[in-house]
């Protein structure tokens, strides 16, 4: 770096000058350069001198109104202009700037500074969306980047309430341990062990493929950048629709600290802090934390328990040193650990599907009408009606008890005494539950139970290869556990037990009681993961654990010249394993006493595998563990198993011309090499095999073995993908604005496919099933915006502005099918508006808004089926419930059912029997399919009824349902707009030494849709919410108090849904804000 002195000419337009340095070779600054100042508290005229060196610009200045005046001091990384501020700040003098020259002058002069330079300046804060440091007001991304102090303006605390602040963008709980943030319509709505996120999620510019961004709260960063739109090149996968970049505070050459207490609604305590200590003048330790407690948002007026409450905390430790301006290194540990009753999902709505009391001209036995529920209807979600419950006759697993595995009979009736099952006959469980229209009160049999914890080591270099080059490192290592369990089916059912202790043997005479006590005595059936209940339990277990190895290397260059470069390579190694069990008591009444059970002393007995002498009887194992201990291979629950590995390798590199002073031009290309490796294990719930023969299948459950779980051959998956970009830039000299940048980009971006979790282990020659896809496909989008950034008035008021159209390709969307999260492709466009504006007339005032206008369509010929509404309105068909084993709905000839409910030559229960036959299910129970061998005659229903019919070839799709027609469709979650205003007013109490501030933030979306298929289920209704706070705060903010309301009316808008599965009800899991929150939080800082 050479150095010149300034001419005399500059020196006599200043009358004197001190710091007199400049940067050879500069070309008028048209890009910022960044830097680490190390300037500390001092006389102003030696902070000039200081700035002139560090800057590389020239500075004057007039001797005489720098004397005696002092300075706080700046040690940041920022561009001149926002050091140079910072410098003056208090002063009362500002500055001109004529290119690389800045002109110190007195209050009066035309200056950025003079009315406002109090107040922080958005243009002026410095992010590295482009893997450098930049002003943010030259960067041509469409990007909005938060520093602490405006993280706490908009009371924005986690990643989930960013949406806020940030025009198009939404963000909801999804099902299992997932979160859909979505940037321009665009998110996670893929489900799967083996899938990627559309935003990447980065810490310090690492991307994390598993974070808590939903459950963490942020704590001591520098800032949050998010990047708006396909990022392919320096971000790579899984970046389609955008990036989240959460920044830390490092360690800095400044003793300081800084300790926040909280106390607020819900029993809430907070407390965070940091403690930055410089060793020596080039090693720096930082250490930061921040823990919160609170009760529950929601509350269960069934266990009458306070619930989805707070009990986490983080803490983060680094360390730096900068030996030169050449080398500089850093190691940053972080923290997260979390242990108490978070709620994973809200409250579960349910308008509940009757059945069908009449077929053409037949009307349907009250038993049978259930047969032809799906237990909830496809209907809004915000009448009266969605908070009823599903209709539980038509669940398979509370049918089953009902007629078959009787405990006895019934000793009240003197001769010709019924037989006694577990559960009565034509019983609804759920028959009179009524819940709360309050969002957030609950009422289920089983408390939540939430862990989390969460690390990330990261190892960052800087080596100056010269001047002009430099090399960075980031090596990162991250680990991640997650369990959560809570209620599965969300409604309390009433007691549904017969007692079995009280039953007799004989049908007539003397009663001659049970000598055993059967499964339920005293009503009561204990269960070795849910205990002893009277009612219905169930309950989910969602578990995870990965870790991820990563590493990035990259080459910058800062040559005088007009071309410059960033290029590197990454490599990423993710690990994972990803289970999910659901638990029910009726579960294992069906192992234990249908398949393992027996007849004993005229009552029932039942006899875990492997017990006692084995024999030729079909044994499901019952797991006796409590949950979550022991090996867990029970088939007694349901349990899905996806462990996944992922590998990728990339190439990137981006190009940088500076074609003219005002003009660059960008272009970045990347190659990315994924791998992925999925082993299937198929889900095992109520699958047998023969007790004293393990390699024989169960003849009657379909089952292949008795105990724990068979892997599959690994699925491997590979693809090469090349994505990039080219952008246009242009900073004109614009007589109206202070500073414009325009731009133009076309980007393309790409995510992997991976593969669907494998269905049930079910012998196909028993249970029929039309096959599912394996795997799912990468999706990708080619993209195109323009944008403009803009200064006005000295920095008071700024707009920015972006339009974009996106072409996805392949997009992954899941539902639940057959039990498992059905990953599908559909390409689709999206298209918008972005706007986002702040004024400052003074430093008493600011006002800021955003804008977002966004519309989507799913391409034509885009197709799938809805499992709400499988028949599409088709009067020739009609949806039917299956037998036991099948956990998928079906629809089935109108003009086949009214003939098998007009054959009055059997019981209503074969009735029921021939009615399942006509889904693909178990032969073992009747078939109209004569080609199908080894079938009992007495079930070879085609011969009673003298028609055939295979549900897989005649019914549309296998029997699955017809396809709803996509094309044109919306977008799920991508509402058409959002808007958010923010209004902040300052008083300065005695001289200036107390700030007093008052804010409000106003936010809304519009309505959207919650799944591909755009019904009045799926609607979502607009929604909005308000927040309000008064600061206190003293000089340089070293003492601070806040008053704050979030969410002022208490409003609980449903922001997402998930739908649960076939053999559940079709019930649906809601999500919702948190309720009004009042907080009072001082801060100290010394």
């Amino acid at each position: 770096m050479r150095v010149r002195a300034c001419n005399l000419r500059k020196f006599l337009l200043s009358g004197a000058a001190i710091g007199c340095l400049a940067l050879s070779g500069n070309t008028a600054l048209a890009r910022e350069h960044v830097t680490s100042y190390r300037i500390p508290a001092q006389s102003l005229d030696r902070a000039l001198r200081d700035f002139g060196v560090q800057s590389g610009a020239t500075i004057l200045v007039d001797a005489a109104i720098v004397n005696g005046k002092r300075t706080a001091g700046h040690s940041k990384r920022s561009d001149p202009e926002t050091a140079l501020r910072a410098l003056l700040l208090g002063t009362g003098l500002g500055y001109r700037r004529d290119g690389d020259v800045f002109v110190v002058t007195r209050e009066g002069n035309v200056t950025p500074l003079a009315a406002g330079g109090e107040i922080e300046d958005d243009t002026e804060i410095v992010v590295t969306a482009q893997k450098r440091e930049e002003k943010i007001s030259d960067v041509p991304i469409a990007i909005s980047a938060f520093t602490p102090k405006a993280l706490d303006d908009h009371k924005i605390e986690s990643g989930a309430e960013l949406v806020r602040a940030v025009p198009n963008v939404n963000f909801s709980k999804s099902n299992f341990s997932g979160y859909d943030f979505t940037i321009r319509g665009i998110g996670t709505k893929a489900i799967s062990a083996s899938n990627d996120p559309a935003v990447a999620v980065s810490f310090n510019n690492t991307p994390l493929i598993r974070n808590r961004l939903f459950e963490a709260e942020f704590f001591d960063l520098e800032r949050v950048e998010v990047l708006r739109g396909p990022q392919g090149t320096l971000y790579g996968r899984n970046a389609t629709a955008g990036v989240v970049n959460v920044i830390p505070a490092l360690p800095d050459d400044s003793f300081g600290g800084e300790v926040k207490a909280e106390a607020g609604s819900f029993e809430t305590r907070r407390l965070s802090g940091m403690l930055n200590v410089p060793i020596t003048d080039t090693l720096a330790v930082r250490v930061a934390g921040a823990m919160t407690k609170r009760d529950g948002f929601d509350y269960n007026t069934f266990t009458q328990q306070r619930i989805n409450g707070r009990d986490l905390w983080s803490t983060r430790a680094s360390v730096q040193w900068e030996p030169s301006d050449r080398f500089k290194v850093n190691a940053i540990w972080q923290h997260f650990e979390e242990d108490d009753n978070r709620s994973r999902t809200g409250k579960q709505l349910c308008t509940t599907d009757p059945g069908v009391a009449q077929v053409g001209d037949i009307a349907v036995p009250e038993f049978l009408q259930s047969r032809f529920s799906q237990g909830c209807q496809s209907a809004s979600l915000y009448g009266d009606a969605a908070f009823g419950a599903p209709n539980a006759k038509a669940l398979a697993y509370v049918m089953f008890p009902q007629i078959n595995m009787s405990m006895g009979r019934d000793p009240t009736v003197a001769t010709r005494r019924p037989l006694v099952f577990p559960i009565p006959r034509n019983f609804d469980p759920y028959g009179d539950v009524v819940q709360s229209r309050d969002l957030r009160e609950v009422a289920t049999s089983y408390d939540p139970v939430f862990r989390a914890k969460n690390d990330v080591f990261q190892f960052n270099m800087e080596l100056g290869l010269g001047d002009d080059l430099k090399l960075v490192s980031q090596t990162a290592y991250a680990r991640d556990r997650y369990y959560s369990s809570q209620d599965y089916n969300r409604f309390v059912s009433a007691p549904v037990f017969n007692d079995s202790a009280v039953l007799v043997q004989n049908s007539s005479g003397p009663p001659q009681p049970v000598t055993v006590p059967g499964p339920t005595p005293g009503g009561i059936f204990t269960d070795p993961q849910l205990g002893a209940s009277d009612r219905i339990l169930s309950a989910d277990l969602s578990r995870s654990r990965n870790r991820q190895w990563t590493q990035e290397l990259r080459l910058q260059s800062a040559f005088d010249g007009p071309l410059n470069f960033n290029i590197g390579a990454n490599y990423l190694d993710f690990k994972s394993q990803d289970d999910y069990f659901v638990y029910n008591n009726l579960f294992t009444l069906i192992a234990q006493y249908n398949y393992n059970g027996a007849r004993e002393g005229g009552g029932s007995i039942t006899r875990n595998c492997g017990e006692g002498t084995p024999t030729g009887r079909e044994c499901v194992w019952v797991d006796p563990n409590p949950i979550g201990e022991g090996p867990e291979d029970g088939h007694n629950y349901f349990r899905s198993k996806n462990p996944v590995r992922t590998k990728s390798q990339a190439i990137f590199g981006e190009l940088y011309w500076q074609a003219a002073d005002d003009l660059k031009i960008t272009l970045g290309l990347r190659y990315t090499r994924d791998k992925k490796i999925a082993t299937p294990v198929p889900s095992q719930l109520l699958l047998g095999a023969i007790e004293n023969d393990p390699t024989r299948g169960g003849p009657i459950s379909g089952g292949t073995i008795s105990r724990g779980f068979r892997e599959f051959p690994e699925i491997r998956q590979k693809w090469n993908a090349v994505t990039g970009r080219l952008v246009v830039d242009w900073k004109p000299d614009l007589s109206f604005t202070d500073d414009t940048l325009l731009y133009a980009s076309g980007s393309r971006g790409y995510k992997g496919g991976g593969a669907n979790p494998p269905r049930a282990d079910i012998d196909q020659k028993v249970i029929q099933y039309q096959p599912l896809p394996e795997t799912f496909k990468p999706e990708y989008v080619t993209a195109f915006e323009i944008g403009t950034k803009n200064s006005f008035d000295g920095g008071r008021f700024t707009l920015n502005a972006a339009a974009f159209f996106n072409a996805y390709q392949d997009y992954q969307i899941s539902q639940i099918v057959d039990r498992i999260s059905l990953n599908e492709n559909f390409s689709a466009k999206t298209w918008g508006l972005e706007l986002e504006t702040a004024w400052r007339p003074s430093r008493n005032f600011r006002l800021d808004a955003t804008l977002g206008l966004l519309d989507t369509r799913i391409d034509k010929g885009a197709k799938s089926i809805d499992v709400m509404d499988r028949t599409q309105g088709n009067p020739d068909w009609m949806l039917l419930r299956p037998w036991l084993q099948v956990p998928s709905n079906c629809i089935a000839p109108k003009a086949l059912v009214e003939r098998i409910l007009d054959f009055d030559r059997v019981p209503e229960d074969f009735k029921l029997l021939m009615l399942s036959a006509l889904c693909a299910g178990s032969a073992r129970y009747g078939t109209f399919n004569p080609e199908l061998p080894g079938v009992n005659p007495a079930f070879q229903f085609d011969r009673l009824l003298g028609f055939t019919y295979n549900p897989l070839t005649d019914a549309p799709n296998g029997g699955k349902g017809f396809y709803a027609d996509l094309g044109g469709n919306e977008l799920p979650n991508a509402p058409h707009y959002t808007f958010n205003i923010g209004a902040q007013y300052s008083v300065f109490l005695e001289g200036g030494d107390w700030v007093l501030t008052f804010r409000g933030d106003y936010y809304r979306q519009g309505k959207s849709y919650a799944r591909v298929f755009n019904t009045e289920y799926d609607r979502l209704k607009a929604w909005d919410n308000v927040n309000l706070a008064v600061n206190l705060a003293r000089g340089e903010g070293d003492f601070a108090l806040q008053l704050y309301v979030k969410n002022l009316f208490d409003k609980a808008p449903i922001t997402g849904t998930f739908t649960n599965s076939d053999d559940t009800g079709l019930s649906t899991n809601v999500f919702t804000l948190d309720p009004r929150i009042v907080g009072l939080n001082a801060t100290v800082k010394f």
